[in-house]
């Protein structure tokens, strides 16, 4: 069996950068997809934040290009999904769901996180035709119209008083009837004569007009079991994220799911590293992820080089590397 000099998991926007810049390095990295390309930005319907496209484009467009550039300077691409890895022995062991087995050198972790889901019916259906999980990717897009945002935690408050920059009315709709949000999040949210809030709820169904877009929620009194519809043009989902780090227990060094890495995108192990949501909880944008990305692809080939220069002949060795510069 061949050892790959990197291998990176993943293929979002961090993942297909690390491609582009450890390709160009000519390391000849395999990037393995995962289940769905693109991660979160492949289901925006547009993107008008992300540098260098001033009339903006679609998510999945801009994924296409990701992916382009990085095979056209040699990533291969394999569409798999990764299993099982085992980082305590070197080089590192990786497995994907076709049964297939990859011995490594380096890896990149890029696998995301995914925005929890409310599981109601007309969610899935409607997501980038009036439900999103980003308000600053998707909030100038509903300009003049009045929307609903579920959740009562800091992200939820955050992107609601964002979204008052372009929405008419925002409706926040929680199911407790206290919030969880910091008092100054709370205070801030209470004071926009935009926003207002409705208590002890939640939605069980998302719905469409005869356009095929959002028109209303189905919303229920959790208290006395009443139901209505209730309209709006646009349905944002904050109840949280879920790191796609569950085969990496008791790998690496984590905290509340998300693998920890110091500034320079190291994990807790030598000569593995992680970029975008998997290890950031709190930007969550392309831009953000394809910097880190860049990072831990020139780390790994830093990495590599010094695994070079102290290799002799026999076993590969693990190098020491620099202790890492708290973040």
């Amino acid at each position: 069996m061949s050892i790959e000099n990197v291998i990176i998991i993943g293929s979002g926007p961090a993942g297909f950068t690390a491609g582009i810049y450890t390709a160009r390095a000519q390391l000849n990295p395999l990037l393995i997809t995962g289940n769905e390309i693109g991660g979160q930005v492949a289901i925006t319907y547009e993107v008008e934040n992300y540098p260098g496209f001033p009339e903006g484009l679609s998510g999945p467009e801009l994924v296409e290009r990701f992916q382009k550039q990085a095979e056209r300077f040699g990533t291969r691409i394999e569409y798999d999904y990764v299993s099982a890895v085992n980082f305590k022995v070197y080089p590192f062991v990786i497995e994907t769901q076709s049964g297939q087995t990859y011995q490594a050198k380096s890896v990149i972790i890029a696998t995301g996180a995914t925005p929890r889901k409310l599981r109601v019916p007309g969610e899935e259906e409607l997501t980038g035709r009036g439900v999103s999980y980003c308000a600053t990717c998707d909030g100038f897009f509903f300009r003049g119209k009045e929307v609903v945002v579920v959740g009562g935690g800091d992200s939820a408050m955050e992107e609601a008083i964002f979204l008052t920059r372009f929405a008419t009315k925002v409706t926040v709709i929680h199911r407790r009837d206290t919030l969880r949000a910091s008092k100054i999040l709370q205070q801030r949210a209470f004071s926009n004569e935009k926003i207002t809030f409705l208590w002890n709820t939640i939605v069980t169904e998302i719905k469409a007009g005869p356009d095929g877009a959002v028109n209303a929620v189905t919303i229920k009194d959790v208290k006395t079991g009443e139901t209505r519809d209730f309209p709006t043009q646009g349905v944002f989902i904050f109840i949280g994220h879920d790191p796609n780090s569950a085969i990496f227990e008791g790998q690496l060094e984590m905290k509340d799911g998300y693998i920890v890495t110091d500034r320079y995108m190291h994990t807790s192990v030598p000569g593995v590293f992680a970029a975008g949501e998997i290890q950031d909880n709190h930007f969550r944008q392309v831009a953000t992820s394809v910097g880190q990305g860049t990072m831990a692809a020139m780390e790994a080939e830093k990495f590599l080089a010094a695994l070079a220069a102290s290799s002799d002949t026999g076993p590969l060795p693990m190098p020491a590397m620099p202790e890492a510069v708290p973040a």
